[in-house]
């Protein structure tokens, strides 16, 4: 039952904020809406206000639809006249300006986007920021030996500039660069913390589904992961509470050792002959030195020395709402670029899922908590947001296009050209639905 809520409520949140964009634009612009439903089929609960919107909830979860008064449904239909007042028959839809209309259509992505805005922004103010090491671990390829600089243990910056602190990063930014031929340009730091480029040529890269599913094994090395010691949580009950360390310190040094990874730190701490750590630690470009007596393992009721602190960084208000702005933009833009290369068949189409592969994942975030789930939701109103821009004839942007298609020609389209181009766009949709649900059955059963 938990996939069926979860799924219910990632869906419900979903459509409800996409329409409500809608909506809210229209009623801004003064455009009358005769119903405001979430779900599609038949209406199980509605309520009227009073200014004649109907709002509803109708019996399939899989979608929503904010209902404008518009002249092809009074043209259709003459007894609708009767129904409703002077001022709705003046606010129909296609009475208002091309601009108005335009930002309605626009509203309901852009709902989406400030969902995912909040949501991130609400993430990230309530949890560590875990930077890592990308190590490289054992080098598989001759190639690499003989030619580069790469060695293990070296540790992977960047690729083209863009700077990596995890591994999501990492294959996000592999991905967006499948299909490929020509250098890839990687920074490294060494073992003395020297820093150097190096670039590696490769032909239609990853160009199977394969290889797509881990990005980070084609070139020949493996990364291994290794958290940075940053001081993301004092442990009220360690002797580190009361002393000079302070939260998003840097620690270098442990008793002399120069220190790479939060796992060096712990064994050193954990193997310590004395009952205290001599520590250097970094904080806004100063160096500081400090003594800190060690604490037993509560947790464990153990004699096992810790030093109380646990790794991560943490943001502030105005640092989480930035990055949670710059995330929904560069998911935004990588979706987009996904969509594109699943069409020329650069990437594989194995991660496109249809409402199976939603409830499976809708179900097995709220497993794993709140936060977790959260974030699933942010990157589906990501992905709704993106998707509803598509200039596909009965999406947002298809209507944006339209829209556009009459200011150029200075009137609306033939209702017949009209009817055929929305027919169209209804069959991709429906391909592309009935091409998810085929990928989640062939993925899960």
């Amino acid at each position: 039952m938990i996939y069926f809520f979860a799924a219910l409520i990632l869906l419900g949140v979903l459509i409800t904020i996409h329409e409500f964009g809608h909506f809210i634009m229209a009623r801004f612009f003064n455009i009358y809406v005769q119903r405001f439903s979430i779900g599609m089929g038949p209406v199980i609960i509605k309520k009227e206000d009073n200014s004649g919107t109907e709002y509803a909830i109708s019996a399939l979860p899989l979608g929503g639809y904010v209902a404008m008064l518009s002249e092809k449904a009074l043209q259709e239909d003459n007894a609708l006249r009767d129904t409703l007042t002077k001022d709705q028959l003046n606010n129909t839809f296609e009475s208002k300006p091309r601009w108005q209309r335009a930002l309605v259509m626009l509203a309901g992505p852009l709902a989406n986007f400030i969902l995912s805005i909040f949501i991130f922004f609400f993430i990230f103010s309530n949890s560590l920021e875990r930077t890592f090491n990308l190590n490289v671990g054992e080098i598989t390829s001759a190639m690499i030996i003989e030619n580069t600089q790469i060695q293990s243990g070296h540790v992977l910056k960047s690729i083209n500039d863009k700077m990596l602190s995890n591994l999501q990063e990492l294959r996000l930014e592999l991905l967006s660069m499948s299909g490929m031929t020509g250098d890839i340009f990687f920074e490294f730091e060494d073992e003395n913390g020297q820093l150097y480029s190096q670039s590696i040529f490769v032909k239609d890269f990853l160009n199977s589904e394969e290889s797509q599913l881990v990005p980070e094994n084609a070139f020949g090395f493996n990364i291994e992961l290794s958290l940075i010691p940053y001081v993301g949580q004092i442990l009220e009950n360690s002797n580190a509470f009361n002393s000079e360390l302070k939260l998003n310190d840097l620690i270098v040094k442990a008793n002399s050792v120069k220190i790479k990874s939060f796992e060096q730190l712990k064994e050193i701490v954990t193997n310590s002959s004395k009952d205290f750590i001599s520590l250097e630690v970094l904080r806004d470009n100063s160096t500081y030195y400090m003594e800190i007596p060690l604490s037993n393992n509560l947790n464990q009721n153990s004699n096992i020395p810790i030093l109380g602190i646990v790794p991560g960084k943490k943001r502030s208000i105005l640092q989480s709402f930035v990055t949670g702005v710059n995330q929904t933009f560069d998911l935004s833009i990588r979706t987009l670029s996904f969509i594109g290369k699943m069409i020329t068949g650069d990437l594989g189409t194995q991660n496109l899922s249809g409402p199976i592969g939603i409830v499976k994942a809708a179900g097995d975030s709220a497993k794993l908590g709140f936060l977790p789930f959260l974030y699933l939701m942010a990157i589906l109103s990501i992905s709704l947001g993106v998707i509803n821009l598509l200039p596909i004839p009965v999406l947002d942007g298809g209507q944006l296009m339209m829209l556009l298609v009459e200011a150029i020609k200075g009137s609306p389209l033939p209702e017949k050209i009209e009817n055929v181009i929305y027919s169209g766009g209804m069959a991709v949709v429906i391909m592309l639905m009935f091409f998810a649900i085929f990928n989640d059955i062939t993925r899960f059963f």
